[in-house]
């Protein structure tokens, strides 16, 4: 907040400068006027640097995750260097978290579309390849009223659906309720079918969250 403060003032420098100082006669030529302006500009650069949640920034780091995971097949393909710089770029971009209440937020809720993870389970890496998922993967979130859903499409369209219990303002426990064979034949979920799951990140096109087995999702 201070930061923004003093920011907003540096803002403001140059136009007093010019309407106050320079009619008064002690800046002496519009190149000293140019050389402050520019030494203001400097400053300014390093207090929005401060700042953190510049949205420069993070339009920036949200680049490269998604240049990053792009050509890693949901992360299926993905080196343990491939992984070690997706995660990287993941932990710089949750520190420029805008939202501080993830669970209240309301760019958490709706359906989002799965672009990486590290999660074995998810990805199938220990199957067969004829039965690993090969379309879309969907996560849909209702943390109004504290549901969310899984879902598989081509080719078994597999799907659970979850309740949620938030334990902070950014994590929750997941406690599944009922699978989906073939996104039709419901089983009931055991008891035992239970997760956490931590949201570092959202904002209106991207969300990074994190499992209790230490995966990391990007939708």
């Amino acid at each position: 907040v201070i930061s923004k403060l003093i920011l907003v003032q540096l803002q403001s420098f140059p136009k007093m400068i010019s309407s106050s100082a320079k009619l008064q006669g002690q800046i002496r030529s519009p190149n000293q006027l140019r050389q402050i302006k520019v030494r203001i500009g400097t400053i300014q650069k390093m207090f929005g640097n401060i700042g953190g949640n510049n949205i420069d920034n993070r339009q920036e780091l949200k680049t490269q995750i998604l240049e990053a995971v792009k050509d890693l097949q949901r992360g299926l393909t993905a080196s343990e260097s491939d992984k070690q710089q997706v995660d990287e770029l993941a932990r710089k971009l949750e520190k420029q978290n805008p939202n501080s209440n993830v669970l209240e937020s309301s760019q958490i809720n709706g359906k989002w579309r799965l672009l990486y993870t590290t999660s074995e389970g998810i990805l199938g890496t220990k199957k067969p390849a004829l039965f690993r998922p090969k379309g879309p993967i969907f996560q849909t979130i209702d943390a109004v009223n504290l549901k969310a859903k899984n879902q598989e499409t081509s080719p078994f369209f597999n799907a659970v659906e979850a309740d949620l219990e938030p334990v902070s303002k950014s994590q929750v426990k997941v406690i599944f309720k009922t699978f989906y064979i073939l996104g039709f034949i419901p089983v009931k979920a055991p008891e035992t079918a239970r997760g956490s799951l931590d949201t570092t990140y959202v904002d209106e096109d991207l969300r990074i969250s994190r499992g209790d087995k230490g995966n990391l999702f990007i939708l």
